[in-house]
């Protein structure tokens, strides 16, 4: 009846029917034929019950063609066999490509924001970001405009590269965007995501979050480890004098400070040793945990592209996340054994906020109170240390890379470098230390810290959003369960909205009074931290002991590049390489290598 019945014979339906009628319909049936025709000949039956080889040339006839040699024939049988385990799997791998774009396909004719050209099958945008996101996504925009729609692999993702975009994102529509896409790194080293930042919107999140704020990181407790934050500065001097006028690798002196503010924070006094010295473990401990902050700002292929998971096997990469896992675990179930025992031993640590207590030592009390048991949250032990590493690599990573850029940009700027001196060593006078109370009195240090992180935001692309719904983004259609990412790094450079956009002028953010924070997720064009419901609570956190150790190494020391060969100070040959590497935050290519000299005063 039909010439072509397996069409439209849905039990009969191997490559397709209908309207999803594969282009290569007619390629691997005729040469399934020729490949099942071809053996049959090969080994034709004879009498019935034996099978005998029959020569390849004797089927020229029976095919009915003129001449086909041996060789024509085996070429032939070959592209057969490729064509049976090839096609298939091209044919999968193209619907699989496009099963995660199905959400986007159903739009109804709304308006997608616009996509780059240069996409290729399967991995679709992948290979146009380079190996800096951040820059790589600023070119795109320039052509696409603020509003971008990407195809990363499988992952459709919405970049929004503008002040107005990420404004209606976080503030105006921020609820539709408040959820968090499922980050496969992420979730094996936060116990699939029992913690606050990469936990899914719902009221889950939402009690984790009042944890953080109305517990771990109000006011009054920050306060209360202002003796840490002193404690560490006058170590990280100790350790820059120490070198007695040799170079000093301060990127690493830097990251030796956030690590012991941190940890000294969340763990107690002792710190475990992720501050510098033996701690328990020490060095290992230290090893470990930057092995995890490396893992954290890493985004497997089986993410991206899920049917290329054999190469984050082949890479060690999935060992080395179970392997980093499993040891971050080991340390923190010391931990919290540690505390639990102690608290045992002694009465009841008191429930005010000024009594010392460090981070895990308020969860266990929370964990042991009835009424914080709310909703879908209990604080059992494996959430409290999902929390604890919330708290760890949002403070130390960072903090670190914060005050890296501002001395870099400082020795690359030396009249900025004499006015925040002048201004330091005016305010304080003749003093043996600077305390946190003389902060205050330092605007324009506030102002060069607010010019650092506009420049060099410490993660540029925020960590990606998850529409809830289908929204809108300036007037494009965003579908629901689209992953959405804000380049802050962009918007901090936009010369639309900043003079000499690409220049470090801290004189920018002094002209605004006393250059407080307050406008850091409020201005949308200045959003080192995020904003809305996803918005940094740890801000409040950082800014003291970053303010504090940035005043103190200007004020007791003077600063330079070691110059080859006895160069002259100030050539170009003085300047730090601002090069930039990709991790869990961006940072200096190359280590700060520094030559510090005491302020005669």
């Amino acid at each position: 009846m039909w010439k072509y019945k397996d069409r439209f014979d849905l039990n009969h339906a191997a490559v397709g029917g209908g309207g999803c009628l594969t282009s290569t319909h007619l390629f691997p049936c005729s040469s399934c034929h020729l490949l099942i025709l071809s053996i049959s000949l090969r080994f034709a039956p004879q009498n019935g019950r034996q099978f005998h080889s029959v020569s390849l040339n004797s089927t020229s006839s029976l095919l009915g063609a003129t001449s086909i040699n041996s060789a024509s024939l085996m070429a032939a049988l070959l592209v057969a066999l490729l064509a049976v385990l090839i096609i298939p799997l091209l044919t999968f791998l193209l619907f699989a490509a496009k099963r995660p774009y199905s959400h986007l396909q159903r739009s109804h004719g709304r308006r997608l924001p616009p996509s780059p050209p240069g996409g290729l099958p399967l991995l679709g945008h992948l290979h146009l970001l380079g190996s800096l996101p951040h820059r790589g996504l600023r070119s795109m925009a320039a052509s696409c405009g603020p509003v971008m729609l990407l195809r990363l692999g499988q992952v459709p993702t919405v970049v929004a590269s503008s002040a107005a975009a990420s404004e209606e994102a976080m503030k105006t529509r921020d609820l539709a965007f408040a959820s968090r896409p499922s980050l496969r790194m992420a979730d094996r080293l936060y116990y699939g995501t029992r913690d606050m930042v990469f936990a899914p919107y719902g009221e889950r999140w939402r009690q984790l979050r009042r944890v953080c704020v109305s517990h771990l990181l109000t006011q009054r407790r920050v306060l209360c480890f202002r003796a840490v934050r002193e404690q560490e500065v006058a170590a990280l001097l100790d350790r820059v004098r120490g070198a007695g006028g040799a170079v000093v690798n301060l990127s690493h002196l830097l990251i030796t400070f956030a690590n012991a503010v941190v940890s000294r924070a969340t763990f107690g006094d002792a710190g475990y040793g992720l501050g510098g010295g033996d701690g328990v473990g020490g060095a290992k401990l230290r090893k470990v945990f930057a092995e995890f902050e490396e893992l954290l700002g890493t985004v497997p292929m089986a993410e991206m592209v899920p049917w290329l998971w054999l190469v984050d096997v082949v890479t060690g990469l999935e060992r080395k996340a179970r392997r980093t896992s499993e040891e971050i675990d080991r340390l923190l179930e010391r931990v919290i054994t540690d505390h639990r025992r102690r608290r045992r031993g002694a009465r009841r640590v008191g429930d005010g906020e000024d009594d010392g207590r460090d981070f895990v030592d308020v969860l266990l009390d929370l964990s042991e109170t009835e009424d914080e048991v709310v909703g879908e949250v209990q604080l059992d032990t494996v959430t409290i240390k999902a929390t604890i590493l919330d708290m760890l690599a949002a403070g130390t990573d960072t903090s670190y890379t914060l005050l890296e850029w501002a001395m870099a940009e400082l020795i690359n700027h030396p009249t900025q470098m004499r006015k925040l001196q002048d201004e330091i060593r005016t305010a304080i006078g003749v003093a043996d230390r600077i305390t946190e109370d003389d902060l205050p009195k330092l605007p324009y240090l506030k102002a060069v810290i607010k010019e650092t992180l506009r420049l060099h935001p410490p993660v540029p692309l925020l960590l990606p959003r998850e529409t809830l719904e289908d929204t809108e983004l300036q007037g494009y259609h965003v579908p629901a369960r689209t992953r959405v990412v804000i380049n802050v790094w962009a918007i901090g450079r936009d010369a639309a909205i900043w003079e000499h956009a690409e220049e470090f002028m801290p004189e920018r953010f002094a002209a605004d009074g006393e250059a407080e924070y307050h406008k850091m997720g409020v201005d949308f064009r200045f959003l080192p931290f995020g904003a809305g419901r996803r918005g940094c609570p740890g801000v409040g956190f950082a800014v003291p002991a970053n303010e504090l150790a940035l005043a103190s190494l200007l004020y007791h020391l003077d600063w330079e590049v070691p110059v080859p060969g006895g160069g002259r100070p100030g050539t170009t040959a003085s300047l730090v390489d601002m090069s930039e590497v990709n991790g869990l935050s961006v940072r200096l290519k190359r280590a700060l290598l520094l030559v510090a000299k005491p302020w005669s005063g």
